[in-house]
């Protein structure tokens, strides 16, 4: 079967990778293995091993679509630091890793958390303080919120709407929210980025 077939295109990745980037830059470790949450097309795979030739990256998703892409697209990449992608459920309660990846040295997460049922953010957590055993490996994730205070931008009242309509148990989260639910799994939110479209970058690190 021809890989490009098999290749899926998320628009989305071509506008945020590069502001994404210059958060993983700062806050990533210099070496280790960066687990990927939800990593859909695999574009964004590519693209930060790409650039961080130092660390492996292991993509996951739970669609098998998107197992597909993102094998089409390490196929043709070239890249040895892209480990073969897994298929994982992130509201699944045991992580089914495999490579040994049972000690990540950081997490990453675009574009999940509104567009999944809440159990699939509680496991997020709940699986990343079992696989991020260390104090200083992040939890990084990225996407809209709404927050406390903060008049939110009618774009995201718009698009909080839309994912209400197509699946009721979506939708933009509470930062707040977030936050209580880390720190319930033993995590403290560490740096919050501002990034474009009205998204945030969120780090997440044990308290």
């Amino acid at each position: 079967m021809q890989t490009a077939s098999m290749k899926k295109h998320a628009p989305a990745t071509l506008r945020n990778r590069e502001a994404i980037l210059v958060v993983l830059a700062k806050e990533l470790p210099e070496a280790g293995t960066v687990l990927e949450i939800a990593a859909g097309s695999g574009e964004h795979a590519m693209y930060f091993a790409e650039r961080f030739p130092a660390l492996q990256w292991l993509p996951s998703d739970p669609s098998p679509d998107a197992i597909a892409s993102i094998a089409a697209y390490r196929a043709d990449s070239g890249l040895g630091n892209v480990l073969e992608p897994v298929a994982l459920d992130a509201a699944a309660a045991d992580w089914p890793l495999g490579h040994d990846v049972q000690d990540a040295d950081a997490i990453v997460c675009i574009n999940m958390i509104h567009i999944s049922p809440w159990a699939a953010t509680q496991g997020l957590f709940a699986g990343a303080a079992q696989v991020l055993r260390r104090s200083s490996s992040p939890l990084i994730v990225y996407g809209p919120y709404f927050e406390e205070g903060v008049e939110p931008a009618p774009s995201n009242v718009d698009f909080d709407l839309s994912l209400r309509m197509r699946d009721e148990s979506w939708g933009i989260r509470q930062r707040e929210e977030l936050d209580a639910l880390a720190a319930s799994h033993g995590f403290k939110q560490g740096a919050r980025y501002e990034m474009p479209a009205n998204n945030l970058a969120l780090v997440y690190r044990r308290a």
